[in-house]
């Protein structure tokens, strides 16, 4: 066994000579312990939320979409595409039109976002699963259907199978607004409402509304374009193989974005107040640390006779040095190993029994306790930064108090 070790050891665990060494030891440990704990369940929590934002978003983007990077329709007819289309991992490929219109029902009327899709749509998303009115339909044989956020239908004053259609209004892209007769300028289309839904996310409650890619086309005066593709892919599909892939086979006129990619700015958001509260623990964590320089200096000064044995039997100032540094690095290791298992066991709890409500109004959310996500990667972070900034704790005691302390 390492002989530094081997006695860094000894001396952490055995008895002291005064009891306040004792409980200075322990007190450091027990900081280690609980800032490493904070760490954990901090980071955890703030995953399970990205993973409760992630599975709100999944009910209306696909897995995968393709989006021009300069201008805004192309065409999905091309030979590329069609490769695309055939690809191993790629199961469903489903044509979009989207863009903004005036939807007037009655004496009402609001801005919203139209979006065309085709009958694959219901596939690529959980559309079924979010619909709180009606049902989702996009035509029948006689007419064509509208399915609309929550947030745009009560500011319409619509529900599902209302008897009266929404006007959808488009300027017509081709030509210049007459002044004389405005009304001439904008193309006019009817839709019936067939459903409501509601994801939770305001961008698209407040604004969206799903129609038939056919009279989106019709409204904006398109034959064959469309302003992006979604893709459903297989089960078992590798999301960043088949991104790669696609990527690939169109280069760089196209961006291919997952659905994280998608909603960019809110998951940069999340993952930004993650980072900052890890910091701030991490700031704590340092401040807990300092004990260890105390509990070091008295420690160095109770084994002020053990020093001067070693020394006469033949130990070096850089031997003497490394015991103490190996105490230091014991007490945040121990305080690390230990923290990160209570933290993991309060992540599990908290994921199987929700211990920990989100308060008196929890009802009124989407859940009703802490969501929780445990990940390796964040688990290793923490033990590093908490091993890591132990060690700058224990260096310096060693190294400066230790001069004064231990080798004169």
């Amino acid at each position: 066994m390492n002989f530094p070790f081997y006695i860094a050891r000894r001396y952490l665990f055995s008895k002291k000579s005064h009891n306040a060494i004792n409980i200075i030891s322990m007190v450091s440990v027990c900081g280690v312990v609980v800032a490493t704990t904070a760490l954990v369940c901090a980071m955890s929590v703030l995953n399970g939320f990205v993973t409760l934002v992630a599975s709100m978003f999944s009910n209306f983007d696909p897995v995968l979409k393709i989006m021009p990077v300069q201008g805004k329709v192309f065409d999905p007819t091309t030979s590329s595409m069609q490769e695309v289309r055939k690809l191993p991992g790629v199961v469903y490929f489903s044509e979009v039109l989207q863009d903004n219109a005036l939807v007037s029902y009655r004496d009402r009327q609001s801005v919203a976002t139209i979006k065309g899709v085709d009958d694959n749509y219901r596939n690529l998303t959980c559309i079924d699963s979010i619909m709180i009115d009606g049902e989702f339909q996009l035509y029948d044989e006689v007419v064509n259907y509208a399915t609309v956020g929550a947030g745009l239908a009560m500011r319409l004053g619509v529900r599902a199978n209302f008897s009266d259609p929404l006007e959808i209004y488009v300027p017509k892209r081709d030509e210049k607004v007459n002044m004389s007769n405005p009304a001439s300028s904008f193309n006019l289309e009817y839709a019936f409402i067939r459903g409501v839904y509601v994801t939770n996310q305001q961008i698209y409650d407040e604004d969206f509304m799903l129609l038939p890619l056919s009279l989106v086309r019709t409204l904006l005066h398109y034959d064959k374009e469309v302003t992006a593709i979604e893709l459903g892919l297989t089960p078992d599909a590798d999301v960043s193989a088949v991104k790669k892939q696609i990527k690939s086979i169109l280069g760089d006129e196209y961006f291919v974005k997952d659905r994280y990619e998608q909603q960019d700015a809110s998951y940069k958001m999340m993952q930004g107040e993650k980072w900052v509260i890890f910091l701030i623990l991490c700031f704590i964590l340092g401040l807990a640390l300092f004990n260890v320089v105390g509990s070091l200096a008295m420690l160095m000064i109770e084994k002020k006779n053990d020093v001067r044995t070693l020394r006469n039997m033949g130990a070096d100032d850089r031997l003497i040095r490394r015991i103490f540094l190996f105490e230091g690095w014991m007490i945040s290791g121990f305080g690390a190993l230990i923290g990160i298992v209570i933290g993991v066991i309060l992540c599990l709890l908290q994921q199987e029994l929700g211990l920990i409500k989100l308060g008196e109004a929890s009802g009124s959310f989407v859940i009703n306790a802490y969501p929780v996500r445990v990940e390796l990667s964040d688990i290793l972070t923490v033990f590093v930064t908490v091993v890591s900034i132990g060690f700058l704790a224990a260096w310096y005691p060693v190294h400066y108090l230790g001069k004064r302390l231990l080798l004169n």
